[in-house]
């Protein structure tokens, strides 16, 4: 990849958010969909981060590279069954801490954002409701999270107020541990 000629229109912060999720018991999943939802997740990523931080290094000016991560990297969430997703959003955030330990030199900071659950869009089915409600009641605050309640803390890695901050994964939870559930 060739690098264009030094100016102040280069990429400073990237935020890599890929949406796919699945619902589908490990045993029917179908092994192009379970690559699919890894090249989306993880692959995708991985390729857009690499091509942003080729800029960054090139420049030698540093940055943030900030990926969507999920709770699903950190624990299975239940009752969904979901494999393929937590499988790539548990590599997307091993990802974000490789990158951060290969790219620190160039003071570039990968961190990512692992948002609890959410009420988006992609949750807003007839078929979710009764899960979202059972989400929702794990919670202590009784509710799913707005995606607009990450602003803040995307802004903060972005930000210099972040120098000090690689290698993390933040989650962005109201999280059931608070209740005493572990189960989740």
């Amino acid at each position: 990849m060739s690098v264009p000629p030094a100016s102040d229109n280069y990429p400073k912060t990237l935020f890599s958010s890929p949406p796919p999720s699945s619902n589908i018991k490990a045993e029917d999943y179908d092994a192009s969909l379970f690559r699919r939802l890894l090249d989306i997740n993880l692959t995708g990523s991985f390729l857009v981060s690499q091509a942003c931080a080729r800029h960054m290094i090139a420049r030698k000016a540093g940055g943030s590279i900030i990926f969507l991560s999920s709770i699903a990297g950190s624990r299975v969430l239940h009752p969904q069954q979901q494999c393929a997703y937590n499988a790539s959003k548990a590599a997307v955030t091993q990802l974000a801490k490789s990158l951060a330990a290969e790219w620190a030199r160039h003071g570039i900071r990968v961190n990512s954002i692992a948002p609890g659950y959410m009420d988006t869009a992609l949750n807003r089915e007839a078929l979710l409701e009764g899960q979202m409600k059972h989400w929702s009641a794990m919670t202590p605050m009784g509710r799913l999270g707005q995606p607009h309640e990450l602003n803040g803390l995307a802004v903060f890695l972005a930000s210099d107020a972040s120098r000090f901050v690689t290698g993390a994964n933040i989650l962005a939870d109201v999280s059931p541990f608070v209740n005493g559930l572990s189960d989740c």
